[in-house]
């Protein structure tokens, strides 16, 4: 009787395939670029400015630039007074830079701060800071801000927080709800039965889990805040001179924009160019750290 074949020993199970990381969109890829480009600028203003930004060359008054038939003494050509534009448009591109980062900063952590309280506190202080959160989304912030720089004066540390002022709401909603599904979840309690402190609860392990979520907002924001800041110095309430930002050469530049259009197209561009950039780096983010768009 033939002998019954030997079982084959069973095939090892395959392991998963590896998951590839997609590399970010060619736009994506090249919106990054742009604001690595902008933050060196940024940083080395003084290093790569051809000229003081104050700098006047009156024999050179609202000189074309370079394509247009100028010199390459101002490769970007020169304003009403003979200042070199490229050398105004590098420092512009800092203070607006930092006006908008600090801005939301200020944002991102004040409406952090106020939605962690209304989750951890409840009751009256909830219904006091959503009261607020309403309010201030139900008032312009263009308005809003024309009202306080006319009535206290302009300075650039009112500037800075009177913008940071801008969409601080989202994060406190964002904060609030996020905080109160994550100390509902087990590690936030077993956490407080080690006898964590409230504080300690929410800065180290609440604060890493949504972090993700208030980075993708912040990048939302930012160009929004650069918008504005140009809108306010544009009106002639955002910075002043001697200082230069990018919506101050537009508004600067609207009164030359027949006869020399230089003035005004080169931070147009800039702007442009800077809150498309981080707008489709921020919905890149979005997607791809939100697990319910995965």
């Amino acid at each position: 009787m033939p002998e019954a074949p030997l079982p084959r020993p069973a095939l090892a199970a395959a392991a998963p395939p590896r998951r590839e990381r997609a590399l970010p969109p060619p736009l994506v890829l090249a919106g990054a670029v742009w604001l690595v480009l902008m933050l060196l600028v940024a940083l080395l203003a003084d290093a790569i400015s051809p000229y003081a930004h104050t700098a006047l060359d009156l024999r050179n008054r609202l000189s074309p630039p370079v394509f247009l038939g100028g010199s390459w003494l101002h490769p970007l050509g020169t304003d009403e007074l003979g200042r070199d534009v490229l050398a105004r448009l590098i420092y512009s591109i800092r203070t607006s830079l930092l006006i908008a980062f600090g801005a939301t900063v200020i944002g991102a952590v004040l409406g952090t701060v106020l939605g962690f309280l209304a989750a951890h506190f409840r009751g009256a202080v909830e219904h006091a800071v959503l009261a607020l959160v309403d309010f201030s989304a139900s008032i312009p912030m263009l308005v809003f801000a024309l009202a306080v720089l006319a009535f206290f004066g302009n300075s650039m540390v009112l500037f800075v927080c009177l913008l940071g002022l801008h969409a601080w709401e989202r994060y406190a909603r964002i904060a609030r709800g996020l905080a109160i599904a994550a100390s509902a979840q087990g590690y936030a309690f077993a956490v407080r039965q080690l006898g964590a402190g409230p504080w300690r609860v929410y800065l180290r392990h609440v604060l890493p889990n949504i972090a993700s979520t208030l980075i993708v907002s912040m990048t939302l924001a930012f160009p929004e805040i650069i918008l504005l800041e140009s809108g306010l110095s544009f009106l002639g309430l955002g910075v002043q001179p001697p200082e230069t930002s990018l919506g101050s050469m537009v508004g600067y530049g609207r009164e030359y924009l027949t006869r020399a259009p230089w003035i005004l197209l080169s931070p147009a561009v800039v702007i442009v160019l800077t809150t498309l950039s981080v707008s489709l780096l921020g919905d890149w983010l979005r997607d791809r750290l939100d697990p319910t768009l995965r």
